[in-house]
């Protein structure tokens, strides 16, 4: 019922927006999109309160937003090449998919105060959000292995974050959504989205296992959620 719950605002915004559709030709997806993807956070945010987490576990989700963010910040002079998908990956690898989606976000958002902040943002937010996600329910199946960090650190970096910051890019420089302008505006994030899933692939390759084992350690020893 309380996961029930915290999904409603989510729906309660579809639903005004369908209506909004309904009665109104002259309406404008660029900010419908950014409506929906902010509304698609909340309930994970709603949720994850609803949870009462304990201080130790805010502690270490903290940290690791913070280590995200300092990673995308490090390599702020070299564009994509950012080790954030990989610290987000291995945060929903331990944490699960939930938590791992609340990393991602609030790592997008945070380390915008660097890279400054704009309309992508909530893009940014959902699509890091996806790659804690998936990565944690991926990861709840299979062993984390090295090269499988590597094969989907990749893959969700370069496919899921990559679809869906391109699509900010179509908002904002499409007049028209027909598959001939907006095919070369995904075509020309690909080289981008390729050396961020390269860039992901090879950190999570380096340090994914031991980051893994490090973030396990602490969990146990401080007993703040289970394994």
């Amino acid at each position: 019922m309380k996961k029930l719950v915290s999904f409603i605002p989510f729906l309660l915004g579809i639903a005004v927006i369908v209506l909004w559709r309904i009665f109104d030709d002259s309406i404008n997806y660029y900010l419908i999109s950014v409506i929906l993807l902010i509304l698609s956070i909340l309930p994970f945010f709603i949720s994850f309160e609803s949870s009462k987490p304990s201080a130790a576990e805010l502690t270490l989700i903290a940290s690791l937003v913070a280590i995200a963010v300092v990673s995308r910040g490090a390599f702020y002079l070299i564009p994509q090449v950012k080790p954030i998908g990989a610290v987000v990956v291995v945060s929903g690898a331990v944490l699960g998919g939930k938590r791992g989606y609340l990393i991602g976000s609030m790592s997008a958002f945070i380390s915008n105060f660097i890279f400054v902040q704009g309309i992508w943002t909530p893009f940014q937010m959902a699509a890091l959000g996806l790659v804690g996600l998936v990565s944690g329910i991926v990861f709840s199946k299979i062993k984390a292995s090295r090269l499988w960090l590597s094969i989907v650190g990749f893959l969700l970096c370069f496919a899921v974050y990559g679809v869906i910051v391109d699509t900010c890019s179509v908002l904002v420089m499409s007049g028209e959504y027909s598959l001939s302008s907006v095919l070369p505006i995904y075509l020309a994030g690909v080289p981008f989205n390729l050396v961020f899933g390269i860039t992901t692939a090879i950190f999570l390759a380096l340090f994914g296992e031991s980051f893994i084992k490090k973030c396990r350690r602490i969990i146990i020893k401080y007993d703040i959620i289970e394994v």
